[in-house]
């Protein structure tokens, strides 16, 4: 009979399959591809973590097991060269050095598309300091107004409160390539920015530093944004996804994944605010945001699985 040769068929196909090592799962494409974990990065801001959670937390809904790995902002792009860093879903582009590019030149690591953030990055100052320093938010008019924000440390520069040393050199290049009359700071710590931050806003004292949003700290404090013309106005950063390149053939669907993920700004922000201002814990807050917006994020599973 005609079925009892399909069954014959089936079952030597069954038996050849199992003979191979191929289980029923992995026929059809059972999540996970490799038991290995994917590694994701962690930086130094609340930001980045809450955005590193989130697609962890949803890779780990769909099978997977992951790690998190604290890198630094420049080391973490030769791990990921290497494959031993998997994934690092908020590169700030202009806080990536020559390691990003040359990976992306030599196919080790793999550019996804923008993450969604509105993000702007520049020198910010108190909303108070247009009265110390009529004319701002003109670079001239902060040029001008120097004396104001000179320190022991910087006289007879003014002090410019850059990123830690280790996002990179904006500040100073720009303070290089105007020729004003500033010394960029490093700071210490996204941290140690916020302190200052706080305690001028408490003191009104004068402060400029290197800053971005989307941050929790707009909408606490009325922090505006230094104009600087082109050509010489710090380049906007693309917030992008990236993976090591061998991510798509060792985890395809967690790839898939990546590619369809986006995380809103103010989303972020709000996040954000919770963790470090009000003391939550941070994967509490990463946990109420997946089920507040579970049908959007499971639609981006449900197609990379297919």
């Amino acid at each position: 009979m005609p079925h009892d040769s399909v069954r014959r068929i089936f079952l030597t196909g069954a038996m050849l399959a199992l003979a191979l090592g191929w289980t029923p799962a992995a026929m059809a494409g059972a999540i996970p591809e490799s038991k290995e974990p994917i590694k994701i990065a962690l930086n130094e801001w609340t930001g980045q973590n809450v955005t590193a959670k989130l697609i962890g937390k949803i890779y780990e809904n769909m099978g997977y097991t992951v790690e998190y790995v604290t890198a630094g902002a420049m080391p973490q792009f030769t791990a990921m060269a290497e494959g031993t860093l998997t994934l690092q879903p908020e590169v700030w582009t202009n806080l990536v050095g020559d390691a990003y590019p040359k990976a992306l030149e030599a196919g080790t690591i793999t550019e996804l598309g923008l993450l969604g953030l509105n993000n702007y990055e520049g020198w910010a100052y108190p909303a108070y300091m247009e009265e110390l320093c009529p004319g701002l938010p003109k670079l001239s008019a902060l040029t001008a107004c120097k004396d104001q924000i000179a320190t022991p440390e910087t006289f007879p520069n003014g002090r410019i409160l850059a990123y830690p040393a280790d996002w990179g050199t904006q500040s100073q290049k720009l303070i290089e390539d105007m020729q004003l009359p500033f010394t960029a700071v490093p700071a210490g710590s996204e941290g140690a920015e916020v302190a200052e931050i706080k305690a001028a806003f408490l003191n009104k004292q004068p402060l400029v530093l290197m800053f971005w949003r989307p941050h929790w700290i707009h909408a606490q404090y009325d922090l505006r944004f230094v104009e600087v013309d082109a050509p010489h106005g710090f380049p906007q950063a693309r917030v992008v996804k990236a993976a090591w390149s061998g991510m798509d053939k060792k985890w395809p669907a967690a790839f898939k994944l990546l590619n369809s993920f986006q995380f809103d700004g103010a989303d972020q922000s709000k996040l954000v605010f919770e963790i470090d201002q009000k003391g939550r814990n941070l994967d509490e807050v990463v946990a109420e945001w997946l089920k507040q917006h579970e049908s959007a994020w499971k639609s981006w599973t449900e197609a990379a699985m297919r």
